[in-house]
């Protein structure tokens, strides 16, 4: 692996701008984008008009900057969408075939408290495939690779896993029958169960372990069933006997949503590591890349989550809560206090795996009063020294431990992961 990959962090000036985030970061073979609201890039404000206009605005500003960097939209491998009110899909989904036909992303799509700017009623982030990876990388003719399969659910809008080069994309999965198309009977436990088993089944349908994912995205309407949404997950994690020998988890974020789609309790997301890549790509490049795992001391531990979790060229944080690593226990004081302590946590991950915070791709902030940005951005611009990464901001009900805001990151790995030995 080429250890000189360099970050490309570029802007176009016919989507709109922010002086806090990049519109679009490329590493290697990915390009991370940032939320995109639906402002008119000519006025700088939120279009007027109805949730149709607005989401057309957000996929037009997606569209400008992939094709400001020689893309297409096929490129995209995996979409979120961040909605005021879920009943909202309907209307959004008639603006997204538009944009998305022959071929769909993976997807996620949550209702959320707040976002930014107050008349904005919806939210879209992306990622997208780069072929051409990142300079000095020679272009290269990878073949991004979509599949579905029937032993799980399947959705007309998505697609349930998109390969390529060394990741796959999973479609959010609902706690959906695939045999009947219907929420399973039971409580969060059993949805829960659901989800993971759905995505287990995908899985498998692509010849990928289970212990191959790297991350873990949790969707609840209710934070308090976050313990029967572990007693579920500890059933499925570790789920080999080699993961079981090291204890892997894989890293993690845990979200309150608004709603979901169908009224789900529970929505789960992942993103998995994919040896052999995808054609032309040998199959045996399987077989010279692991999964790196790393904890600190210098940063909050938990049992059912790694800190970081290194694959190729990246790395996967879990989600940062502002947590005293000595304490164990919420800092102190107003949100400038915990914002700080969320990026110090972020901070010592990185650093502890010889890595800085200007290696950081895509940043998504949590708050439980989206009115805290400005306060949080004071602290935000005093942890990177060069160009800032791709950024998402959502305003939730609730943060884990009453928090006031939680930070996840995409960490970009030139070394890569060292083959097995």
């Amino acid at each position: 692996m080429n250890n000189t990959i360099i970050k490309a962090s570029r802007n176009t000036d016919s989507a709109p701008k922010f002086s806090l985030s990049t519109q679009t970061v490329a590493f290697s073979h990915y390009n991370y984008l940032s939320g995109q609201l639906p402002i008119d890039p000519k006025t700088n404000e939120v279009v007027a008009g109805d949730i149709t206009a607005q989401a057309t605005q957000c996929l037009n500003n997606i569209k400008t900057i992939i094709e400001s960097i020689d893309h297409v939209m096929n490129d995209v491998v995996k979409i979120t969408i961040f909605l005021k009110n879920i009943t909202d899909i309907a209307a959004v989904d008639a603006v997204y075939a538009n944009f998305f036909q022959s071929y769909l992303p993976t997807r996620t799509v949550i209702a959320v408290s707040a976002l930014p700017m107050d008349k904005a009623l919806i939210q879209v982030d992306a990622i997208i495939s780069n072929g051409e990876g990142t300079h000095p990388q020679a272009p290269c003719d990878l073949i991004k690779v979509a599949k579905n399969t029937d032993n799980a659910p399947k959705n007309s809008i998505s697609t349930q896993t998109v390969a390529f080069s060394h990741y796959n994309n999973i479609s959010a999965q609902l706690p959906v029958d695939p045999k009947t198309g219907s929420l399973v009977a039971g409580g969060v436990k059993e949805q829960t169960g659901q989800c993971l088993k759905n995505i287990k089944a995908i899985l498998e349908s692509i010849d990928v372990p289970f212990d191959d994912i790297v991350k873990i995205n949790i969707f609840l309407t209710n934070l308090a069933d976050t313990d029967a949404v572990n007693e579920a997950y500890t059933t499925f994690f570790p789920d080999s006997a080699i993961a079981r020998t090291v204890g892997y988890t894989p890293a993690r974020t845990l979200s309150a949503a608004s709603a979901l789609p169908m009224d789900a309790l529970v929505q789960i997301d992942a993103v998995v590591s994919y040896g052999d890549g995808t054609p032309p790509q040998a199959v045996e490049d399987r077989h010279g890349i692991v999964i790196k795992a790393n904890n600190t001391s210098n940063a909050p531990k938990s049992k059912l989550t790694t800190q970081t979790v290194a694959f190729s060229h990246y790395n996967h944080l879990s989600a940062q809560l502002p947590i005293n690593s000595e304490s164990g226990k919420l800092v102190t004081g107003d949100i400038a206090a915990q914002a700080t302590q969320c990026l110090e946590n972020i901070k010592a991950i990185v650093n502890s795996i010889n890595h800085d915070m200007d290696d950081v791709v895509k940043i998504n902030i949590q708050l439980k009063n989206i009115a805290d940005i400005d306060a949080v951005d004071d602290i935000y611009t005093t942890f990177f020294n060069s160009d800032l990464p791709a950024r998402t901001v959502i305003g939730v009900s609730a943060i884990p431990m009453d928090a006031l805001i939680q930070i996840d990151a995409v960490l970009s790995n030139t070394e890569g992961t060292p083959p097995t030995l």
